[in-house]
């Protein structure tokens, strides 16, 4: 296993972090329902293979996230893992709140300490609005200085402008951004990982396989890594490509399985960076998957408002979504999250829309297309 010290860091973080978001469930259980045998033994075998670095949150698995980490990882000495945890600013609507809110995530941990601590999926607006105006930073700071906290830090889901407010804002022990190899240029993005690393402010990376999306995808795209080398799976490329990154100290894997937490150990514990050669079968995968998407829209809006309520833009991201990583599941999942009466099936084939869209595309022949395909998923 690889371990990381960063920028004066006391801390020695495994290059693997176990990201405790997507823990194994009981069959037919709901979110909280963990399997605890299950996950206890994931665990236990990632600690035996040198990994030391255990992401949770207070909201994560309907609250029990923190519960079952803070019992899985009772057994151990405290000062053999470090723990990293966050505070869930869409709770929050005061001071009060968050003193309560963290003041029980103790509890559940049975820590005295937390070494990584984050303000939750902040942007430039919940920053201003609560971190700043409920006196919440400046709390937080008094808390590491008391030792309750080793390192604190902010995790991120905002644009770049949002994100280099932040980052400039005060000194950050360390920070967690979403990053991928299909995803250089939205939230903190490439300039985003730049600039952490002129600040000197080591890197936490989420969702590094892009929600299991660089798992599997479009058939095409498969073929190039399996091409190159078949004994490597789809998620190591991933992983690897972030890991070569300046700054990063820690890649989170959200493990739900055995043979995640197998595949990972196996790319950590003989971890090689990416040679040239490797980047550019990575570049390729990258051209192939966003060739495979379904129609150009850009999402300019300017076939909105639809007179029936239909929304185009998401309806066709959702659609390129799929095609480019064959996600069946997160396909299903995104049309669902979409409000009914605004699926791509309420199209009454006005036409509005086709005169007012820059890229002249089909868009009623598209959106039954796309309901056609998605529905029957």
């Amino acid at each position: 296993m690889e371990y990381r010290q960063l920028y004066g860091m006391k801390e020695k973080p495994s290059l693997l972090g176990f990201g405790c978001m997507r823990l194994p469930l009981l069959p037919g259980g709901g979110r909280g329902d963990i399997d605890y045998d299950r996950a206890q033994s994931m665990i236990d075998d990632a600690i035996a293979n040198g990994v030391n670095y255990f992401d949770t949150a207070y909201g994560y698995l309907d609250g029990q996230s923190e519960i079952f980490v803070g019992k899985a990882l009772k057994k151990y000495p405290r000062d053999s893992f470090y723990l990293a945890s966050k505070l869930p600013m869409g709770q929050i609507d005061s001071y009060e709140k968050g003193i309560e809110i963290f003041n029980h995530q103790f509890e559940k941990l049975q820590v005295e300490y937390i070494d990584f601590y984050m303000f939750h999926g902040i942007n430039k607006t919940v920053f201003t609005e609560k971190v700043l105006k409920f006196g919440l930073l400046d709390e937080m700071r008094k808390m590491k200085e008391s030792g309750r906290i080793r390192n604190l830090g902010f995790s991120f889901h905002g644009s770049y402008e949002d994100f280099e407010y932040i980052m400039n804002y005060c000194d950050w022990d360390f920070c967690q951004i979403q990053y991928n190899y299909m995803d250089t240029e939205i939230q903190a993005g490439d300039r985003g990982v730049a600039l952490a690393a002129e600040r000197k402010v080591p890197l936490i990376i989420m969702e590094p396989v892009k929600g299991g999306s660089l798992a599997s995808f479009a058939p095409a795209a498969e073929k190039i890594f399996k091409d190159y080398a078949p004994e490597k799976s789809l998620a190591s490329w991933a992983v690897r490509w972030v890991a070569a990154h300046p700054g990063v100290a820690v890649v989170l894997s959200g493990m739900s399985t055995e043979e995640q937490v197998k595949d990972n150990l196996e790319t950590f514990n003989h971890y090689v960076p990416l040679n040239a050669e490797e980047q550019g079968v990575i570049d390729q995968v990258v051209a192939a998957i966003r060739s495979s998407i379904r129609n150009g829209c850009t999402g300019c809006n300017y076939c909105m408002p639809c007179p029936f309520g239909v929304d185009i833009p998401r309806n066709f991201s959702i659609w390129n979504d799929y095609g480019m990583y064959n996600n069946a599941g997160r396909a299903k999942d995104n049309l669902n999250r979409l409000d009914a009466d605004k699926w791509a099936n309420k199209c009454a084939e006005c036409g509005a829309c086709e005169a007012a869209c820059p890229q002249a595309l089909p868009i009623r022949e598209d959106l039954k297309k796309m309901f056609a395909e998605i529905s029957a998923l």
